[in-house]
């Protein structure tokens, strides 16, 4: 009786050994994907809102409008706004490295803007839904451009924003 139970022990523990191999393995490979994965997203997300500098095209009252809502979001901050109003003021979109275009603002001078935009930036375009579409033509040009998005809604702006801060790399 004694020597079947002590064979059973021995094997609950070898079972119990091999399992809390398995275990640990498992967690190596889990920080290691945590590591690998979410780890670099988060740290972009996060020097993202806190570095990055967005420039908004805009004229008139669209820009108190559109900086209150990246504002009000308390992910962005004032400072690293950049408010572009008129062609004069392209050089200044140079330090930004996500555009924000209010479309029916700057319609006519997409191209320059397009010129101006490094491939590595994101380009977010806003077209009110009650403004009328982007002619097909131009979507094809914003097509052709990496990074780039076109939103009519405010909610989807934020979170094009958002997720264009996360999928662009940018210089520290």
């Amino acid at each position: 009786m004694n020597q079947y139970a002590e064979t059973i022990w021995n094997t609950l523990a070898a079972v119990g050994a091999i399992e809390t191999v398995v275990l640990i393995a498992g967690i190596v490979y889990a920080i290691y994907l945590w590591f690998r994965g979410i780890l670099p997203a988060i740290l972009r997300l996060g020097n993202g809102l806190a570095k990055r500098k967005i420039a908004i095209f805009a004229k008139g009252d669209n820009v108190k409008s559109l900086t209150d809502l990246l504002c009000d979001s308390r992910l962005f901050r004032e400072k690293n706004i950049l408010v572009i109003t008129q062609n004069g003021d392209l050089g200044k979109a140079e330090k930004a490295s996500v555009y924000l275009v209010y479309w029916h603002d700057w319609a006519e001078n997409i191209d320059e803007i397009l010129t101006k935009k490094p491939d590595e930036c994101a380009l977010v375009i806003y077209a009110p839904y009650d403004k009328g579409k982007i002619p097909d033509e131009q979507m094809k040009k914003l097509d052709g451009k990496r990074h780039s998005a076109v939103t009519n809604f405010r909610g989807r702006l934020l979170n094009d924003i958002v997720t264009s801060m996360i999928t662009t790399s940018y210089d520290r």
